[in-house]
């Protein structure tokens, strides 16, 4: 394969349009909580600034995002709202699907200015039938977050062989096919009923027999399937929503120790008659926060860099690589959590009423630190490829 051409810069400054419109998100973030969707007074902001078009190529008038301006972004958004983040790390991830699909079928699902597409993980137990001109697609899968305000679903389907034998790439994972339908095309389950997070609306969704065109198909990671090759589309959808949701972790993070720094210096400590940071521990552990964040960021930056640098390059990501940055992603998160675990502890009292904001960043927090990306295997099948050993394809 031909060496991709450098990527030109862009003109357009990202998480300064973020920071844009964070202050609307931050003042509708009760109202996405209690209605457990991302508010139209949001979308309208983040559309108008073309946040959902981060990561679109730029043949489609898309940012074409690097791991810098994602991070940036995602940060920025959860420091204002974590649900809001979330559901756009996901759609970013959905509009992947932009590159691997005819440059028409492309334009009809993202390139409307509000377009969102929605899915959830693959479900084992879903259906696909080849049909004359393309498929037949029934189950129901989870986890669709931001499924409210989408336009667009997708749905992944591990693709069998004429025997149901279930079909393996050449590296040995599994061939997921996914395919792209309008979102009136189904049913809705609302599931979604938890600790944090709760403005996502992560529901359920179903289809049964539904026809869906060869065209708004295709093979997750697969390279014949691929019609942009520029870093940002070469790079796997896990690892991808790896950086992408250890963005929300910090951006939770950052504001949750923003906010304990300005409660320090305004609130004394029970049986203290000075303020809370003139309490060594206090000081230690605000240091030991800063750090944390700044030095997990870094690796997951530096790691994400050096993938899209190799992918730019034209090279594969061996094992070692892909190894480090699902560690720097799941490290990035399992620090951020430390962090609001110490500010919500540290805020005493305070930080156990909803109108203060640790509450509602710890519960948050440790609903993002659930989720796979962030899950120990993560550093278990990543230690195994370092040690030599076989990862089963997982890293």
């Amino acid at each position: 394969m031909a060496t991709p051409e450098p990527l030109k810069p862009r003109a357009v400054d990202w998480v300064a349009r973020a920071r844009g419109v964070a202050p609307a998100i931050a003042a509708e973030s009760d109202r996405t909580e209690r209605g457990g969707r991302v508010t139209d007074t949001v979308m309208a902001a983040m559309h108008g600034a073309e946040l959902y078009r981060l990561c679109l190529p730029r043949s489609m008038g898309g940012g074409e995002a690097s791991p810098a301006e994602l991070v940036g972004v995602v940060e920025t958004v959860a420091a204002a709202d974590a649900s809001t983040a979330w559901c756009l790390g996901q759609a970013l991830g959905c509009s992947l699907s932009a590159a691997f699909l005819a440059p028409d079928v492309a334009r009809e699902i993202f390139g409307a200015p509000d377009a969102v597409c929605a899915w959830g993980p693959v479900n084992k137990a879903s259906r696909a039938v080849p049909a004359d001109g393309g498929w037949r697609l029934g189950g129901r899968w989870s986890y669709a977050s931001g499924i409210r305000n989408a336009s667009w679903l997708g749905a992944h389907y591990f693709e069998t062989g004429p025997d149901g034998t279930q079909l393996l790439n050449a590296e040995g994972r599994p061939c997921i096919r996914t395919f792209l339908f309008p979102a009136q095309s189904a049913t809705v389950e609302p599931v979604w009923d938890t600790m944090g997070l709760r403005g996502t609306g992560s529901d359920d969704y179903a289809v049964d027999d539904l026809f869906v065109p060869e065209g708004r198909s295709f093979l997750r990671d697969h390279a014949p399937d691929r019609r942009e090759d520029g870093p940002l589309y070469r790079i796997a959808l896990t690892a991808f929503y790896g950086i992408a949701f250890a963005g929300v972790a910090l951006g939770i993070a950052r504001a949750a120790l923003d906010d304990f720094v300005a409660l320090a210096a305004a609130k004394t400590a029970s049986y203290s008659t000075g303020a809370m940071r003139e309490s060594t521990a206090v000081q230690a552990d605000v240091a030991l926060a800063e750090g944390h964040l700044g030095a997990s960021r870094a690796f997951m930056l530096e790691m994400a860099d050096e993938a899209w640098h190799t992918l730019g390059r034209g090279d594969a990501l061996d094992l070692d690589r892909r190894a480090r940055l699902r560690i720097a992603c799941a490290y990035a998160s399992a620090r951020a959590r430390e962090v609001v675990a110490m500010a919500y502890h540290r805020a005493g009292a305070t930080a156990i009423h909803a109108k203060n904001p640790f509450e509602r960043r710890f519960r948050d927090m440790n609903t993002v630190a659930q989720q796979v990306q962030a899950a120990p295997s993560n550093f278990e099948n990543a230690g195994k490829a370092l040690l030599g050993l076989d990862p089963l394809g997982q890293v």
